[in-house]
């Protein structure tokens, strides 16, 4: 840049500055009274904002029963794995690690849902490397399977996840099976059978239940009729919008999974209105405004009345959105038991929204999804909309399946995950949020004595990379590293 000429000598210079000093001296001379006028900017102060990414995880083992002692011992304060009173939840399936441990009459998928675990007491996986499983004498018919909880605090961020295949080892040969492993043997870096038999699955575990529900080969074709029951108080405020177009987007979601599924709606603050009756010719909603309290009672009772217009033979949903707690909770608790029967409840909370009443008006705490926090971000309300929906269309999406070694093999550079499964594009994990995530491994029935003695290890790793300033983010971060433009590493603010 060329900096601009100026044409002033020193002695101009000099001159100038003078010049000024005796006009103001001379200014001063007689006066009582100066004009004056003084702006600030005063105690100025800029704060880095958080991204901080925080775990937990529910660990089981199905390894066949009267274990308990044997299996107890591998996760004691001697053994290889992270300290663990085992329980044997069911015969023969062991609970072999669950951070945080639900109180009394709570469960785990219940207890992540609710709970805000970013605040500093929560005590998550936060920084710590630690094993989940860490078994021995495993058999053919054996599975586990760990649904991690990721929690993404203050600010929105893009995720990954990422593993590493670390040993696959032989350990030498019994005799049946030097019968039919002709390796020999060695003992060598890679030379097991085991990682190529075992299968893996990795879903996005919508409600936290370690269980895949649905998928390809669990595809319900019973036909689903829901009612979406919203709150339209004064305290939703300038959300309306989003919850409008978040309730769109899951009534679409619930008609496109199938061609007979029907969709209603009616909405609630000082009064309940049915608004679009149950029908398969759903009309997205418009217009919507927030006033008055919340009558969530007559919600539950009008919603229920237009439920008896399904077609028979349909599965009868209610979901019910709030911000905040009804006017009269025993009101909407007596309207929820008085619903039929077999009207399946699930319930979507936000900002003030009250868990445990939640759960009682639910009644099924896997049933209820809501978003931690003092906000209720636009992003975060899209995407607990987006959960229900992937939950009661029975469609929970798997990430990758194959056996163990492909599975490692697909997770060594890293994978993007998407906060949103119900959208085309990939999405940012919101902050303040709950998303789960299972893997599960099985080692097949009829896998022959090839793996007896075998061993494998592998990692898996989860990398969080800010969203704002940031809206095209690396499709892969490179083994849990930033990459640029270019393939290259760089440096990225992430957890």
């Amino acid at each position: 840049m060329t900096e601009p000429e100026f044409d002033l000598t020193r002695r101009k210079v000099l001159g100038s500055i003078g010049a000024i000093g005796a006009a103001s001296a001379g200014a001063g001379l007689g006066t009582s009274a100066l004009f004056s006028d003084t702006e600030s900017f005063e105690d100025n102060t800029l704060t880095a904002g958080e991204l901080d990414l925080k775990l937990d995880y529910k660990a089981t083992y199905a390894g066949g029963p009267g274990r308990l002692s044997e299996v107890d011992s591998w996760y004691s304060e001697s053994g290889p794995g992270e300290p663990f009173t085992v329980e044997e939840i069911e015969d023969g399936t062991y609970l072999i690690g669950e951070v945080p441990s639900p109180g009394e009459n709570e469960d785990w998928p219940s207890v992540v849902q609710e709970q805000d675990f970013c605040a500093p007491e929560a005590g998550l996986i936060n920084g710590d490397e630690i094993p989940v499983f860490t078994l021995d004498d495993v058999k053919p018919g054996d599975s586990g399977e760990v649904t991690v909880s990721l929690h993404i605090c203050d600010n929105p961020a893009w995720m990954y996840m990422n593993g590493e295949l670390t040993a696959n080892d032989e350990n030498g040969q019994s005799e049946p099976e030097a019968e039919v492993d002709g390796s020999g043997g060695d003992p060598g870096e890679g030379a097991g059978e085991l990682a190529d038999a075992i299968e893996t699955t990795l879903w996005y575990d919508e409600n936290c239940n370690n269980v895949l529900d649905g998928g390809d080969d669990e595809t319900s074709s019973d036909a689903s009729c829901v009612q979406l029951v919203l709150d339209t108080s004064g305290s939703i405020g300038g959300d309306i919008g989003t919850v409008q177009d978040s309730a769109n987007g899951l009534a679409n979601d619930i008609l496109g999974a199938n061609d007979d599924n029907e969709v209603g709606a009616t909405l609630f603050s000082s009064s309940a209105d049915v608004v679009n009756s149950v029908a398969v010719d759903w009309e997205d909603l418009t217009g919507l405004s927030s006033s008055g309290s919340t009558g969530m009672a007559d919600g539950i009772s009008d919603a229920g009345d237009d439920l008896d217009n399904c077609t028979d033979g349909h599965n009868r949903i209610m979901v019910i959105f709030t911000d905040g707690v009804p006017d009269s909770e025993s009101d909407a608790l007596d309207a929820a038991d008085n619903l039929d029967d077999d009207i399946e409840l699930y319930a979507i909370g936000v900002a003030g929204a009250d868990e445990e009443f939640l759960n009682n008006l639910t009644g099924n705490s896997d049933n209820v999804f809501v978003v931690t926090g003092d906000t209720s971000a636009e992003d975060a309300i899209e995407q607990v909309f987006s959960q229900v929906g992937q939950t009661i269309t029975g469609g929970e999406e798997i990430i990758l399946e194959g056996t163990l070694a492909e599975a490692m093999d697909a997770l060594e550079d890293g994978i993007a995950l998407d906060g949103n499964r119900s959208t085309e594009e990939r999405e940012p994990f919101a902050g303040a949020m709950t998303h789960c995530l299972g893997f599960e491994w099985e080692v097949p029935e009829d896998v022959g004595n090839e793996i007896q003695t075998d061993s494998v290890g592998f990692d898996l790793g989860f990398y969080a990379l800010q969203s704002r300033n940031n809206e095209n983010p690396p499709a892969e971060p490179f083994n849990g590293t930033y990459q640029d433009d270019n393939g290259l590493p760089s440096n990225g603010v992430a957890d």
